[in-house]
């Protein structure tokens, strides 16, 4: 059964950073995209970030461009989210998912696999 367990999230002081990792076991994803959302206490899941099939596109939402890298290794079956800068309003628990597609999308419904979730939070 394919699974993603996402991993490196914590508490950091504004300014600081953090990397997390979405492993994939159980199948290979690197034929899709993958994407990372978040989710704020009291909020609605928002897109963060997605690349695509073979790492040469990404995409990121606007509040973290320029301080976010979304990264992937197929040959490790597994892709990072690199925060840097982080400020309070980032903190949520981020979620990895893999795509329907190659394609890098935002739509969250167009993800078939979801992690479980690692907290991130960054205190003022």
């Amino acid at each position: 059964q394919a699974q993603l367990v996402e991993s490196g999230g914590g508490l950091v002081q504004a300014g600081g950073s953090l990397r997390l990792s979405c492993a994939a076991s159980g199948r290979t994803f690197s034929n899709h995209a993958m994407g990372w959302f978040r989710q704020a206490p009291g909020k609605e899941r928002e897109y963060v970030a997605s690349i695509n099939w073979s790492g040469g596109l990404t995409y990121y939402t606007d509040s973290v461009k320029g301080r976010f890298t979304i990264s992937r290794d197929n040959a490790k079956n597994t892709v990072y989210l690199q925060m840097n800068t982080l400020k309070p309003e980032d903190t949520a628990v981020y979620y990895c998912a893999a795509g329907q597609t190659s394609y890098s999308v935002a739509n969250a419904r167009l993800y078939d696999y979801w992690g479980q979730g690692t907290q991130v939070t960054v205190s003022s």
